[in-house]
């Protein structure tokens, strides 16, 4: 599930404005005149998507959240300390609940300086931002509404080192070659005393893994389908999500779960701007890859964007991974 490439296109609303956002409405149109229909996961995330994330976290099938919470438990009062980190920039922050842990760690150790939450959804971010400057007094906190997909860059000034983190495994909602240019980003941004921590999840039993995007309560299936109202809010398109059924399966050519909404009918959808997109009864939207790795292709990965893997912490089970990158 993606947790961080929450991505800016929030801004004008058509309740405030009624004028489409012209780089969403360009994404949706190529997305939807593909052979493969296709939607950017980071229009999951208005406020309604973020909370519905938040809750999947929770869910007894979703280990990734829970795995990554105990490693950064476990490890960054002992990684902290050795790196001396005096700001966190982190991409896709969310509620910031992990970020807490490693914020401890720094506060423990006298080096909470600044935090850098990067996300997509500009309320939530800035409700994180009020919880945690009053959970860590005299920490400065500079929440960035910006596209961890396009180019960012931290404000100059942060103290350092600083430790660059993305968590949650999201990395694999990046396709191969929008993955390495997104670590190529980070890299450049870092200077040489700085750290990068990635959360990967891990390949293992297919059933586990799918077992994670088909939650028994339906969470899943209701975030897929918020994808579509965010859609009418922000375009003014009719998707009746009613109509579209959740599925995720696990592709093991890729070593990838895609998730997909199918139309359950032939159907025609209005989207302004576009006009008519016709479904097929059976035809698919994917709204979502997230690719699972192992030592070897995250080595790979970082060798591509010029980083060195220095540390890989997967957990007893060997379901999740924690990896410390340097400049390479």
């Amino acid at each position: 599930m993606i947790e961080s490439s929450r991505t800016t296109w929030i801004g004008t609303s058509l309740a405030a404005s009624r004028q489409p956002n012209p780089r969403m409405l360009a994404e949706v149109a190529a997305g939807l005149s593909a052979p493969q229909k296709e939607l950017p996961p980071k229009y999951f995330y208005d406020h309604r998507g973020s909370e519905l994330f938040e809750e999947i976290t929770g869910l007894p099938e979703y280990y990734p959240t829970r795995t990554e919470r105990a490693l950064l438990r476990t490890w960054m009062p002992r990684l902290i300390p050795n790196l001396g980190t005096r700001s966190l920039v982190e991409l896709g922050a969310g509620s910031a609940e992990k970020s807490r842990i490693i914020l401890s760690a720094m506060r423990a150790t006298g080096t909470a300086g600044v935090y850098l939450p990067i996300d997509v959804s500009a309320s939530f971010l800035n409700e994180t931002a009020i919880r945690l400057r009053h959970e860590y007094p005299g920490l400065t906190v500079e929440p960035v509404v910006a596209d961890i997909a396009d180019e960012f860059a931290p404000p100059p000034g942060i103290p350092h080192p600083a430790l660059y983190a993305f968590l949650g495994g999201t990395i694999g909602n990046f396709y191969p070659p929008a993955a390495i240019r997104l670590l190529g980003r980070i890299r450049a941004a870092m200077r040489a005393s700085d750290r990068f921590l990635m959360g990967v999840d891990l390949r293992k039993d297919t059933r586990r893994i799918e077992a994670a995007y088909n939650d028994s309560r339906g969470v899943t299936a209701e975030f897929n389908r918020n994808m579509l109202l965010v859609l009418n809010q922000e375009l003014g398109s009719d998707f009746d999500p009613a109509r579209f059924e959740h599925r995720a399966f696990y592709e093991p050519v890729n070593h990838r779960i895609e998730m997909h909404l199918v139309s359950s009918e032939d159907q025609e959808v209005r989207v302004p701007g576009m006009g008519l997109v016709h479904f097929e009864r059976g035809e698919s939207i994917r709204t979502e890859i997230s690719c699972k790795h192992d030592r070897s292709s995250v080595t790979e990965l970082f060798a591509a964007a010029s980083l060195k893997l220095e540390t890989w912490r997967p957990d007893p089970e060997v379901l999740f991974a924690l990896a410390v990158g340097v400049k390479a």
